[in-house]
């Protein structure tokens, strides 16, 4: 039989383009197909409103991919060889509160322990304490985070042989809110660190997401709220360069509609045209794990798998905002107008705990707790025509709307106005005079755009204690290979989750190759140049 691949991919995201990057150094053929124009999923930019401008469609900040190996290390030669180049804004941070005072968060840590205290002195300390503790531990959730399941001590095994792991235990399973008010006493504080944490999008009053707090503003402290120099698709162009520079190539609009399934085994897929795509030895799939599980007979996976699957939580929907304007949103701070490109509106926490309940609930907010306004063209003033900027505005939501509300295509522009009125009231100058165009996405948008940001979510699903570590996105499949035999599952599903960290698609080459017959170490670590050499193995079991 002539296989159109060694490996085919479902889904061009930059988890599952990173796998096929790795499976390419070790010599495989790989074949990438995706149902969007372009690749990249949620690391895409486009000119979706005016020539000139590049607006990120999903994913501006990169802080977290730049600890993971493939760019620690530079294993696949995305910085030396491909033109990959990150900014770290300086202040990194800057939000409002309610009652009109602002906090700004900036690269040196002492000057930003100086802001935190104008709120309170204690809490300085308390700041500097917070990066202090997180820094020796800092390993051991990175290492969990870049390990695949079963492939090494679990999170909770490291933790146990740590001096602090006794803390962390604890630690990791309140939840941030539980935590920012154990650990400080301002208000203020609390407020910023909680919307700190909330930049994955997983409620902070949910257990769990006590270690967010501690893991989001050290790495913010440490490189900032990292940007790729050109916009997020920058991060997709290193990764296609690559592929197509060792073999590989990427097909667009080709929507993978079902699994090829021959002898128990996935053999390859289907797109929506009726085309098949054979794979010679794995189908590695970033669809969401949902949708992917209806591309095969529903007998074909087991009953556990199925409870697995209807149980698992899609996560918070998104709502946002892209503007193109003459001017960025200026903050009027008593020391003068200050701008960032990462900013906001931080809620009380009594507002982040009513936030987590109406997410919980489905109870539409007409004022959510958090809103980012995300200003790229600040430090990467090449995404928009001179003296020309990008501005957009996110916020969580609901999926569904109050009965008689009318739907999303009749309440998006009135919420997003509600939004920018906001926005004003800390950045008054930032008026319609400077709005040259605008796009609004709601849930429902965003989910038609990209089907599997299921109800508008787009961070791969909830990421508390019952969808973590071993239980993503199933207990008993979490090591990246499906029940299906020769077919592998990446992306936000699967472990350690969604944002742009590439861990899930450098964890699922590292399963795919051991399969494969390969030392993965071996094949990360050599000159990105040397995989070509490798001889390809058999096919895995």
């Amino acid at each position: 039989m002539t296989y159109d691949a060694d490996i085919v991919v479902a889904g061009a995201g930059h988890n599952s383009l990173l796998t096929a990057c790795y499976l390419a150094k070790a010599g495989y053929r790989c074949l990438v197909l995706d149902a969007r124009p372009i690749p990249g999923g949620g690391a895409a930019t486009e000119e979706l409103l005016l020539p000139g401008f590049g607006i990120d469609t999903c994913a501006t900040g990169h802080t977290m991919i730049r600890v993971n190996p493939a760019l620690s290390q530079d294993e696949l030669g995305l910085t030396a060889n491909y033109g990959l180049r990150y900014a770290e804004p300086d202040p990194v941070e800057h939000v409002a509160f309610p009652d009109g005072e602002q906090f700004t968060m900036w690269l040196d840590r002492d000057r930003t322990a100086e802001e935190v205290a104008r709120f309170s002195k204690a809490d300085a300390a308390a700041y500097l304490r917070l990066l202090d503790e997180y820094d020796q531990v800092k390993h051991v959730f990175s290492q969990a985070q870049f390990t695949p399941v079963g492939f090494g001590p679990s999170l909770e095994q490291r933790l146990a042989d740590h001096p602090q792991g006794k803390i962390w235990a604890r630690r990791r399973q309140l939840s941030a809110v539980q935590v920012v008010r154990h650990e400080f006493e301002s208000r203020h504080i609390q407020a910023f660190l909680l919307w700190m944490a909330f930049q994955v999008f997983q409620p902070a009053d949910e257990p769990g997401s006590g270690v967010l707090p501690y893991a989001q503003t050290f790495g913010r402290q440490q490189r900032s709220w990292s940007i790729p120099i050109g916009g997020s698709g920058q991060l997709t162009a290193a990764l296609t360069g690559y592929l197509a520079d060792h073999g590989g190539t990427v097909l667009c609009d080709q929507r993978v509609t079902r699994l090829l399934l021959e002898d128990g085994r996935c053999a390859g897929v289907e797109t929506e045209d009726g085309t098949q795509y054979r794979a010679g030895s794995a189908v590695v799939s970033t669809i969401h794990v949902k949708h992917l599980r209806d591309m095969a007979p529903a007998d074909s996976w087991p009953a556990e798998f199925h409870y697995g699957i209807d149980t698992y939580d899609v996560g918070v929907p998104g709502f946002a905002t892209y503007y193109a304007t003459t001017a960025p949103p200026e903050f009027q701070t008593p020391d003068g107008p200050r701008t960032a490109v990462s900013a906001g509106l931080a809620g009380w926490p009594e507002d982040v705990i009513q936030m987590g309940a109406d997410l919980r609930t489905g109870r539409f907010m007409p004022e959510p707790a958090w809103l980012l306004v995300a200003t790229p063209t600040l430090v990467d003033p090449g995404r928009a025509p001179a003296g020309q900027h990008t501005v957009k505005l996110l916020s969580p939501q609901t999926y569904e709307l109050p009965e008689g509300a009318g739907g999303w295509e009749t309440v998006k522009r009135e919420h997003s106005r509600r939004t920018l009125e906001r926005l004003r009231q800390a950045a008054p100058c930032f008026t319609d005079d400077v709005i040259l165009a605008s796009l609004i996405k709601s849930p429902a948008d965003i989910e038609e755009l990209n089907p599997h940001m299921i109800h508008g979510a787009f961070h791969g699903g909830n990421r508390g204690p019952a969808f973590s570590g071993a239980l993503r996105p199933a207990p008993g499949w979490a090591s990246h290979r499906m029940p299906i035999a020769g077919l592998y599952q990446t992306g936000g599903t699967t472990h350690p989750g969604g944002s742009i960290t590439g861990a899930p698609g450098r964890n699922a080459a590292i399963v795919l190759l051991q399969d494969l017959g390969h030392d993965p170490a071996a094949i990360m670590s050599a000159p990105s140049g040397d995989g070509r050499a490798v001889t390809v193995a058999g096919d895995p079991a």
